[in-house]
């Protein structure tokens, strides 16, 4: 590839004088020219006042993606802005350890102009139901809600509409939903004798459909999945925290453990962000965003889902940029999202791609047509970028795109690889989540109710019995004792907030009222904290 000096020598002033920016700016890297030199004093820079505009981060497997998620997560945690991210293979915990000078690390932060010093991180260890070494996150059926539920168990739309109103009828009976259990017996009730009454009053959900959904749960219960969903439910404010140095806290989630369920753990990402959209208040345009969400393997929380569902994430994208949390999503090629949603993604940093086959060209010829326009030849580009460089174009702090700039990525800073079991022991061992959400609970809730319920059913009635002959009355007897006086009762006030079945529901979700008022656009449902 090919450039005359003088256009070279234009294009890297284009790029100088797009990348300078007067606010905090996040250092991505150095300009490279079209004789593949890195340029130091031409910086790459990504405004923090902009990082609530989302962005993607793309490229073919092998090419710097995970590295370039770990500079970034260091950057923005120096910078004081606290950090979310799926850790896919397990090796993004090296973050919480300083970095192993070596020559190659030497060679790119002189290339790029770097002044490299080994350095760890804050990080916070998280996993899905404790499958792994972290604090478990869990969420509750009921404040998951059907929409998201119905992702997970591949249901299709009239089967969602269904479960939501399987959803409405325990919101409705006070029935709390906490784990995958307490939503077997609510269906299982439905469809029982002793509940063909409720079942028909709902009118909407057949018996056929009721049916699906219940084998469709015990399927996904026989998959493992019934740690993934209970209390304590994480609260998503946590992910918010700093540190007392001012340092933004890099909360991992380690994945390895649940690959083989992508389903769950990508709508499980989606939960999270359902609940900080609830949660935040708005704040508008900030200087730095209150926090940096990263969607690694995107293409699993596409995969499959339905218009409504799409449509509900590119909403959920749109609005939570105003409560200053950015997106960015992490997969393969821009194809792997949807339009609406891509058309959302401000920022962009696209590693190499690989044009072997046939599918493989379209995919490149897509993903150069959602470029700016350039002095490059992108198609060639994208095909020759060496490992750890990239074509970035961002959003200036006016908003609009800065140049296109083929990159060389600086060398994070902290261990890039793992830390060992050990050191993960330590740091889940000094959280100070681990108290709270480490030990799984498990309440009365719907399941416990149902089943007493249906212990004290009355038995069929027997035969009568034959009349005994009456008995001689009895000598009068004194006048009965006088009723306790009505103050030495507890009032109606008292009694209602002592029984066990609304204290449950108040502990879990609120009472019916204040969920149906609370359900998200995803059908989640937030209590207040």
């Amino acid at each position: 590839m090919s450039t005359s000096k003088p256009e070279t020598d234009g294009q890297l002033e284009a790029i100088r004088t797009g990348y300078s920016f007067s606010g905090a700016a996040m250092q991505l890297g150095a300009a490279v020219s079209g004789a593949g030199t890195a340029h130091p004093d031409v910086a790459v820079n990504l405004p923090l006042s902009v990082m609530n505009r989302h962005g993607l981060v793309a490229g073919a497997t092998g090419t710097g993606k995970t590295k370039t998620l770990q500079l970034m997560a260091e950057q923005l945690a120096a910078n004081g802005v606290p950090v979310f991210l799926a850790d896919m293979k397990g090796d993004l915990s090296g973050l919480a350890a300083p970095g192993t000078p070596n020559d190659k690390v030497s060679a790119r932060a002189a290339d790029v102009g770097q002044t490299w010093e080994a350095q760890g991180f804050p990080v916070e260890l998280f996993t899905l139901g404790g499958q792994g070494t972290g604090v478990p996150i869990r969420a509750t059926i009921t404040d998951f809600g059907p929409t998201l539920l119905a992702k997970v168990l591949d249901l299709n739309a009239t089967q969602e509409s269904s479960l939501g109103l399987v959803f409405h009828y325990a919101d409705k009976r006070g029935l709390p939903m906490l784990d995958l259990k307490d939503l077997r017996a609510v269906v299982q009730h439905l469809t029982s004798d002793e509940g063909k009454a409720d079942l028909k009053e709902l009118g909407g959900l057949s018996s056929a459909t009721a049916g699906v959904i219940l084998r469709q749960l015990i399927a996904f219960a026989d998959q493992g999945a019934e740690v993934f969903f209970g209390e304590p439910e994480l609260d998503t404010s946590v992910l918010l925290r700093t540190t007392d140095d001012g340092r933004g806290v890099i909360s991992c989630l380690e994945l390895p453990a649940v690959q083989d369920r992508p389903r769950v753990f990508s709508t499980f990402l989606m939960w999270l962000l359902a609940d900080l959209f609830q949660d935040l208040p708005e704040v508008g345009d900030v200087d730095k965003p209150k926090l940096v969400f990263f969607f690694d393997e995107a293409h699993l929380l596409f995969n499959g889902a339905s218009k409504p569902f799409l449509e509900q994430i590119e909403q959920t994208v749109r609005l939570i940029r105003s409560k200053g949390v950015g997106i960015f999503f992490v997969t393969q090629t821009p194809r792997d999202v949807p339009a609406g949603v891509l058309g959302q993604l401000g920022n962009r940093v696209q590693h190499a791609l690989r044009a072997f086959t046939p599918e493989d060209a379209k995919a490149l010829a897509a993903t150069v047509k959602t470029f700016p326009k350039s002095g490059y030849d992108l198609g060639e580009l994208l095909t020759q970028l060496g490992t750890g460089e990239a074509v970035v174009t961002v959003l200036s702090e006016r908003g609009a795109p800065t140049p296109v700039a083929w990159t060389r990525m600086r060398a994070p800073q902290s261990l890039m690889a793992p830390i060992d079991e050990a050191a993960m022991t330590a740091i889940v061992d000094a959280s100070p989540l681990k108290a709270t959400y480490a030990q799984a609970i498990d309440r009365e809730s719907a399941y416990e109710m149902l089943t007493q319920r249906l212990a004290k059913a009355p038995e069929p009635a027997a035969a009568p019995a034959p009349t005994p002959t009456p008995a001689p009355a009895p000598a009068p007897a004194e006048a009965p004792a006088p009723r306790r006086a009505p103050k030495e009762e507890p009032g109606m006030v008292e009694q209602v907030m002592g029984s066990p079945m609304v204290r449950s529901m108040l502990r879990s979700a609120g009472t019916a009222l204040g969920r149906e008022i609370t359900r998200s656009i995803f059908g989640t449902a937030r209590r207040r904290r």
